[in-house]
């Protein structure tokens, strides 16, 4: 912003609730218990020169311990006092103060985060993802997750290949051995030579851990996600180098976090969340101490809607060390029965597309115009 065009304020931050619901077929069952539907938030930011930004908190209870409900208190009662009459550039000093008001709650800020970026993009003419640095790229290769066992996993696996996917994640974080005969039926599914990981959810022991990896070399996963608990940095560098990739997920949802994975030698990749981040320039800088220590580093998903997507797809674009090799998760918006967008967001099944023109590039549908408050 020059003085001749001057740096805008907040006026105003509203909050809708919304809770889009998964497709029956593509429901998501793993050792985190079952997502069939998302009780998500919608963020509104107004600006003093008329720019309006949007923002999505997609956060469920089960995973991240907040919600729609929880987003839209937080909102009406704390971060809209910290934020209105602040200058809206920069993003990373309205972060700081919704931190100083508000504990822990990222995917909550995360959503705000997103709205002001939103705003701040609308106003300049800008993209979020020029803003952030990039863009490095403009469409990015994605993976869905597959759950469930037997003619489940067959419907699950159909669903998403109708929609396109040829690269996907197996759920899995159970008993290793029922785990390897569903990953074993995934490959045979999916085909030999496909895209094909796992996705334990913290969910085995160590003991688990090495069984299962044991008992699936045979179909080649190409990654194992987040084998054991979020905090045994030690159990997950045992499991290195046992040839398959290893993902790091709730281990890391802070630059700190990172930091300590990274000293532990405890990842050969990371996955980096909008929400768990707290924000979009906190998730780009994740990737990037990642890249800087030789981690590969794919967006990962909370199955957000079309928006939270959005923000999923301008932080992958502005990260020049996107992984080229994993696929990213951003395909939330396909999972649902229904797109929460005017536009819904380009994705084939394939690869996710930047959408065109300043900010996001995505705005909510019309029916929800009434309901922000």
């Amino acid at each position: 912003m020059s003085a001749a065009h001057p740096i805008p304020s907040v006026v105003a931050v509203e909050v809708a609730e919304f809770s889009p619901r998964v497709a029956p077929e593509l429901v998501v069952r793993g050792a985190a218990g079952v997502h069939d539907r998302s009780p998500f938030a919608l963020v509104r930011v107004q600006c003093s020169d008329g720019a309006v930004g949007h923002g999505e908190v997609s956060s469920t209870p089960i995973w991240s311990g907040e919600d729609g409900a929880s987003a839209a208190h937080f909102v009406r009662t704390v971060l809209r006092e910290a934020l209105v009459g602040q200058p809206l550039a920069p993003v990373a000093a309205l972060s700081a103060r919704m931190d100083r008001a508000l504990g822990a709650n990222p995917f909550t800020k995360a959503g705000v985060n997103a709205a002001l970026w939103d705003a701040l993009g609308r106003s300049s003419g800008l993209p979020v993802a020029v803003l952030l640095g990039g863009p490095f790229r403009t469409e990015v290769p994605v993976k869905l997750s597959l759950s469930g066992g037997g003619e489940a996993l067959e419907a699950n696996h159909a669903a998403a290949v109708a929609r396109g996917f040829r690269a996907f994640k197996l759920k899995v974080g159970l008993d290793p051995d029922e785990d390897a005969a569903r990953f074993a039926l995934a490959r045979k599914l999916a085909g030999r030579d496909a895209f094909l990981g796992m996705d334990a959810n913290c969910g085995w022991s160590r003991a688990d851990a090495a069984r299962a990896i044991a008992l699936t070399a045979a179909d080649r996963p190409a990654f194992v996600e987040q084998p054991v608990a979020a905090d045994d940095l030690d159990g997950l560098r045992e499991l290195r180098g046992r040839g398959v990739p290893l993902l790091v997920d709730e281990s890391v949802y802070s630059v700190g976090d990172l930091a300590r994975v990274v000293r532990a030698d405890a990842a050969d990749a990371v996955s980096v969340y909008v929400g768990k981040s707290g924000g979009l320039e906190r998730a780009v800088a994740q990737g990037r101490l990642a890249a800087a220590f030789g981690l590969q580093t794919i967006i990962g998903s909370n199955m957000e809607a079309d928006l939270g997507a959005a923000a999923q797809l301008h932080v992958a674009c502005a990260l020049e060390g996107l992984s080229e090799t994993i696929p990213s998760d951003i395909a939330g918006p396909m999972y649902y029965a229904e797109r929460v967008a005017r536009v819904p967001l380009d994705i084939d099944g394939r690869r996710a597309r930047l959408p065109d023109g300043p900010g996001l590039g995505v705005e909510p549908p019309a029916e929800l115009d009434g309901s922000f408050a």
